[in-house]
């Protein structure tokens, strides 16, 4: 039990409060009475109840199943209500017990005959209506327990108490079972570090050594603060070990005089790639796991943690590394494709890649998984479909039972992580480089009376948006063939477009939150011109978007295709052996971050 990965979650107090009560009412057998003395002869023909109101993570949590199916065998009817419908970390007014954020449910479970007939226990469920604690209240007080406000659960022992569209949700593995690794991105804790343009860092670098004066010099490099003192990095920071195959200094910041480590392409934001100076001793936490495995057949998931999507795309794929808040700017998780530099090595269980190339009768090699998961989630109509259960944060992905439809998937899925890589993984029998809009007449493009203002101070502060002539709108210029979908794309709350706007024109700066520091004055290096890369770079985002979205119909036909077919239960999988309960992430969490980020 001890090396179990959900044997934790049975050391909850309210777990032993249901044990005990259970074990009191019903019945149990002589190890629990504590005396070692058989029970009495009628001691499992009880009748009673049992009823708490605990957190809602027994009803579906696979390290439960022992404890439902225990209940489903004692009682005759179990009652299920859930509190807190609105998920992980409710509005404050909505919840029952003000100072709990996790979801709460009320549990009863009853016994009528003294004598069972060995049928498990049927399970009503009903939820409390969304919003004012008041209203709770008041549902509760009107429901009856032969109203028909119930709905009923799956009959399986070991079934989540969930009704049976949820229970068919907790029976898709969960994201991070299908990869042997999942953890943060990088969190620099100083935003000079990362720009869109290389020659900025240079600058900024250069500003920074040769600065004179060492308070000011500790002042630019903006360490982060505990009680006042420099913390994770600072200027005298000596940093032993590198970022993977880059160039390293073993030396103090203080004490270089030399140019920048040459800065690399970096996954500041989903479809917004940037550069970063990929130097350990500037990054509060590198993570230099993902940069010892990147190389140029790497690629990433990357995926909401501890909130969940609420439009766009669930997940978004980046080829270089990417930062902390990748996703959508408020942390996620990072899940690579490779566990190392030479691809040779998935990130996913061996055991679940044997798994699926038996049930399919073909090989399934790490690349189908990646391509699959990105067509199944990877797209507005899985967010949408799904959103009443991912109200509680996390991402399932149904597992197709079907040959065909995994065939079709991985081909749709190997598209979407083209284009989200601007056409640097799988790009092959693909037309080289970044990927284009076909027919051209149809491909944004800057035309000749479009020609986009040349310095930074002619640029608005705001993009702007001609619906009826669809152009994105820059100032005295304009990029024609631009439809609303493009316009409107988000992800997850995210406008990408304004979202990476807001990091190339004139005043970068971003509204103050709380009394966190001001970022270091590195950040006002700037080009003065609107360099002809950002150009580039624009147009790149609007074609992958373009496609993007064209191809969204086919991607929710294909989810709703596999959604009604057969797939393969997480159970099943995890009974194989084929799934990853352990997967541990790198640290901080989300929730934990500590320095300077956007």
């Amino acid at each position: 039990m001890g090396t179990w990965p959900h044997a934790k979650h049975l050391r909850n107090l309210y777990v032993y409060f249901w044990r005990w009560a259970a074990w009191k009412v019903f019945g149990g057998d002589p190890f629990f009475s504590g005396s070692g003395e058989a029970p009495p002869a009628d001691w499992t023909y009880r009748r009673g109840i049992v009823c708490f109101i605990t957190v809602s993570g027994f009803l579906n949590g696979p390290g439960f199943a022992k404890m439902r199916a225990d209940l489903r065998r004692d009682a005759d009817h179990i009652w299920v209500i859930d509190c807190s419908p609105e998920g992980h970390q409710p509005p404050v007014s909505s919840r029952i017990f003000q100072g709990v954020q996790q979801p709460v449910c009320i549990v009863m479970a009853a016994r009528r005959d003294s004598k069972r007939d060995g049928g498990p226990a049927k399970v009503c469920w009903r939820s409390l209506p969304e919003g004012d604690r008041a209203a709770k209240f008041a549902a509760l007080a009107a429901l009856r327990l032969d109203d028909d406000g119930w709905t009923l659960a799956p009959e399986d022992p070991r079934a989540p108490f969930l009704p049976a569209g949820a229970a068919e949700w907790v029976g898709y593995p969960a994201l991070e079972e299908l990869f042997s690794y999942n953890g943060s991105g990088v969190m620099t804790g100083r935003t000079w570090v990362i720009a869109p343009d290389a020659q900025s860092l240079r600058a900024r670098w250069k500003a920074l050594v040769e600065e004179n004066d060492p308070k000011r010099k500790a002042e630019l490099f903006h360490p982060h603060l505990r009680n006042g003192e420099p913390g994770d990095k600072h200027v005298d920071k000596l940093v032993k070990e590198g970022l993977g195959s880059l160039a390293h200094r073993a030396v103090a910041v203080a004490k270089d005089s030399g140019p920048a480590i040459n800065p690399v392409r970096y996954a500041f934001r989903s479809f917004d790639r940037q550069w970063i100076i990929p130097d350990a001793r500037l990054m509060n936490q590198p993570n230099p796991g993902l940069w010892h495995a990147w190389s140029g057949k790497q690629a990433h998931l990357t995926a909401p943690h501890d909130r969940s999507p609420t439009a766009g795309p669930a997940l978004t794929i980046s080829t270089f590394v990417p930062d902390l808040h990748h996703y959508h700017g408020r942390g996620g998780r990072v899940f690579p494709l490779w566990a190392d530099a030479a691809a040779s090595t998935p990130n996913m269980p061996p055991a679940l890649l044997a798994k699926l190339a038996l049930e399919y009768g073909r090989p399934v090699g790490a690349e189908d998984l990646f391509a699959y998961v990105a067509a199944v989630a990877a797209h507005p109509a899985y967010t949408e479909r799904f959103r009443g259960h991912l109200k509680q944060p996390g991402l399932r992905i149904p597992i197709t039972a079907d040959r065909q439809l995994f065939e079709q998937a991985v081909e749709v899925g190997r598209e979407v992580v083209w284009l989200h890589s601007f056409g640097e993984r799988f790009a092959e029998g693909r037309p080289a480089g970044a990927p284009r809009v076909e027919p051209k007449e149809a491909e944004p493009t800057i035309p000749a009376d479009g020609a986009l203002p040349k310095r930074l101070a002619d640029m608005p502060h705001e993009l702007d948006y001609d619906a009826a002539e669809r152009k994105l709108k820059i100032g005295t210029g304009f990029v024609a063939n631009v439809s609303k979908a493009v316009w409107d794309y988000e992800v997850s709350g995210k406008n990408v477009l304004r979202q990476w706007w807001s990091y190339r024109r004139l005043d970068r700066s971003k509204p103050p939150m709380g009394d966190k520091r001001p970022p270091s004055d590195l950040v006002k290096i700037q080009p003065e011109e609107w360099l002809p890369e950002y150009t580039t770079e624009l147009l790149a985002v609007l074609r992958v978007l373009t496609r993007l979205v064209a191809l969204e119909p086919r991607q929710a036909d294909l989810l709703d295709r596999i959604v009604a077919s057969p797939t393969i239960d997480s159970d099943e999988l995890r009974q194989a052996g084929s799934l990853n309960e352990t997967a541990v992430g790198a640290t901080p969490e989300e929730g934990e971050v500590e320095g300077e980020d956007d």
